[in-house]
């Protein structure tokens, strides 16, 4: 297995499947049946994707906890004139994933870094959502912290484009119900859970109606999910005349906070507008 070379090796991203393992594409499994490495973010995951082989692959594991280490590692084995296949548990690596410290110092390194492209959960649940797909925000994880996360979804509240997040199937509840109360009970969304797999679901409808769907079907809290939410319509501050009226009513029979949150379901505004509408309104 070992080679020096003055000539380092190719650094290779490999997408793999997301669950159905006949989506590893042909040149995929090429490059895992020639390169001398394979780092993987979990081994036991990624040796079932691996094809018959005279001599086997050196395995490295690279993921969150041991990344510097591993990096310094791998490039060391590259420069050496080994070939190195980077491979995540599912989909292509580095989307959400670790491996963007490798490819960073592989390029500083001067080291070849090649896309063997693939699978992708993010464009696939895209792909079949309905919703506008010529612009896109990824925003990977959410934070798993209520308060945190709301506070991030209020500032995506004007995006335009449509957004798009990873959520754990068993987080998708809490999350649709925070995204409906900050973003707009209305707006549509789709959700993309256990892609390519045996149950897989893909679901399109308003945030409100997904949080009651998932709530009342434990099945659609297994697993990990894609949840995709159309951009804002228009500029949130952008307020008629009978959303203006509308507050006003609500500020004359209801506290602040309960008017605005009536406010954001009806019109779909965001939070912190509908806050400030009310606000404004009050002493009119």
């Amino acid at each position: 297995m070992t080679r020096t070379s003055a000539v380092p090796g190719t650094l290779w991203i490999v997408a793999t499947p997301l669950g159905n393992l006949d989506d590893l594409s042909p040149r995929a499994r090429d490059v895992l049946a020639e390169a001398d490495v394979i780092a993987a973010e979990d081994t036991r995951v990624s040796r079932k994707l691996l094809p018959p082989r005279e001599k086997p692959p050196r395995w490295v594991a690279l993921h969150e906890h041991n990344e510097s280490r591993a990096v310094e590692e791998l490039v060391d084995l590259l420069l050496g004139g080994l070939n190195v296949a980077l491979v995540s548990d599912a989909g292509t690596p580095l989307i959400s994933d670790p491996g963007y410290r490798l490819v960073d110092r592989a390029h500083q390194a001067d080291i070849r870094v090649s896309p063997v492209p693939g699978p992708c959960a993010a464009i696939a649940a895209l792909s079949a959502a309905g919703l506008p797909s010529d612009r896109f925000c990824f925003e990977g994880f959410l934070p798993a912290r209520a308060s945190q996360r709301r506070k991030r979804l209020e500032t995506l509240s004007r995006e335009r484009a449509t957004l798009m997040f990873y959520v754990p199937a068993r987080d998708l509840f809490p999350v649709l119900t925070d995204a409906a109360s900050t973003l707009g009970a209305n707006r549509l969304a789709a959700i993309g859970r256990e892609l390519t797999k045996r149950f897989e679901t893909i679901r399109r409808g308003r945030l409100e109606d997904l949080a009651v769907w998932v709530q009342s079907d434990p099945d659609q809290q297994r697993g990990e999910a894609v949840l995709l939410i159309e951009g804002a319509a228009e500029e949130s501050s952008a307020v008629n005349l009978d959303t203006t009226l509308l507050a006003r009513e609500l500020a004359l029979e209801l506290p602040p906070a309960r008017a605005a949150r009536i406010l954001v379901r009806v019109s779909g505004m965001g939070r912190r507008d509908a806050f400030s509408l009310v606000e404004s309104v009050r002493g009119n």
